[in-house]
């Protein structure tokens, strides 16, 4: 029986698991989904070796810029973005060979597109530094939306939390977190920009998908904007990454 699962660091209230196993079962395939925990990226190459029968793995935070440092080839699009969130293994000859691939990017392209379709000159403010935001990064990039990252620790032309004014947060229409500020099991807090400023005209995009409503987003609604949760990117993500596997 083939395996597939998930590498991260903090894995309990994952969706993946069950996501995978529920598919499996309903496409009538004879496989499993497995959580892996690892403290550090340097694991993986073990953990392929001593399951022969796994055959793909999902790479979540804090490990998708790190995975590349193990992996044997990578796919130009992840190349290009910098970071990873599948693996496929081929195991033609004494050792695994791991290919590296980035489906967040069809998931957020997917789910991006139809909001920003309509909207003229529409900018962003993407928070975060990440892999993941990395991947929303190179989707902007491609849709040719302009945009500002914004960190905790910014270098040359990103901006500080601190640097958010009134004027900037008006300019830039589309703001995304791709933080894990926010979600489960610390759902009490929120990435600090100025919600004040927000107006009808903004959309707040949380890669987060636990909680379905994130305070961030919470904030957003109170003050009219339209928002969007990660799940729907997760699925597209994950149901990219089996037709990588299967195929």
């Amino acid at each position: 029986m083939k395996t597939y699962g998930l590498i991260g660091k903090k894995l309990s209230h994952s969706f993946s698991q069950t996501y995978f196993d529920e598919k499996f079962e309903s496409l009538g395939i004879e496989a499993k989904y497995f959580l892996f925990e690892v403290g550090d990226v340097s694991e993986v190459k073990e953990i392929i070796r001593s399951h022969p029968e796994l055959a793909g793995l999902n790479v979540t935070i804090p490990y998708k810029e790190d995975i590349l440092s193990i992996v044997d080839e990578v796919d130009p699009v992840a190349q290009a973005v910098g970071s990873v969130n599948t693996l496929k293994i081929y195991r033609a000859g004494e050792e695994p060979l791991v290919h590296a691939f980035n489906t967040d990017v069809i998931g957020f392209e997917k789910t991006l597109s139809p909001l920003a379709e309509d909207r003229n000159s529409l900018s962003a403010l993407v928070l975060g530094t990440g892999g993941a935001a990395k991947a929303v990064v190179y989707v902007l990039q491609k849709l040719r939306i302009p945009f500002r990252c914004v960190s905790r620790n910014p270098v040359e032309n990103q901006l500080g939390y601190s640097d958010l004014t009134e004027e900037l947060i008006l300019e830039h229409g589309l703001i995304i977190n791709t933080t894990p500020v926010g979600m489960y099991p610390q759902a009490d807090v929120a990435p600090e920009i100025p919600y004040s400023f927000l107006t009808r005209d903004h959309i707040l995009y949380d890669l987060i998908y636990n909680p379905a409503e994130t305070i961030f987003l919470r904030k957003g609604r109170e003050k009219g904007c339209v928002t969007i949760n990660g799940q729907r990117m997760l699925e597209l993500q994950a149901d990219a990454s089996w037709e990588i596997w299967k195929d």
